[in-house]
């Protein structure tokens, strides 16, 4: 049996109230799910944010400006103009401006980062895998449901 929040942390009471036991286990898993993603993306020269990026031009396929990729990052990141610089000294994006609005940048990805992701695509399926498997299908789904309620409520 998988040992409590409670027992992990080395907590001596209870906690406070059920929704702040929740909470805490939610951020514990994130942490601890992250740094198993980081370690498998450091193996590619990546980190989450940078890999997050990429994902999200491949998937629309066609230049987008910066700050709409900043809007669809599964973490926010306040500092987009430093995570497009980095991405640009890898050569992994390239950075144009707007025909239509000279104060927007619109960043595109590049065949290296194209390459790097299909080799990687495997390994990433993999490690979430590997991570999940002692969760059944079921309680996944269940943890997605949830999940989006949480989200819902927080979202504003």
């Amino acid at each position: 049996m998988a040992p409590t929040l409670q027992s992990e942390l080395k907590k001596r009471g209870p906690f406070d109230s059920l929704e702040q036991e929740a909470m805490l286990a939610l951020m514990r898993t994130s942490d601890l799910l992250e740094n198993r993603l980081a370690r498998l993306f450091r193996e590619y020269g990546l980190t989450l944010t940078q890999y997050n990026v990429l994902r999200i031009l491949r998937g629309e396929g066609k230049p987008l400006p910066c700050l709409e990729v900043a809007e669809r990052m599964i973490q926010v990141a306040p500092a987009i103009t430093r995570v497009v610089d980095q991405l640009l000294k890898l050569k992994f994006i390239t950075k144009t401006q707007s025909s239509s609005d000279r104060r927007v940048f619109e960043i595109e990805l590049t065949s290296a980062a194209a390459k790097l992701l299909k080799k990687m695509d495997q390994p990433v399926l993999d490690l979430h895998a590997s991570l999940l498997s002692s969760v059944k299908k079921s309680d996944l789904r269940s943890i997605i449901h949830t999940l989006e309620a949480v989200r819902s409520s927080v979202a504003d």
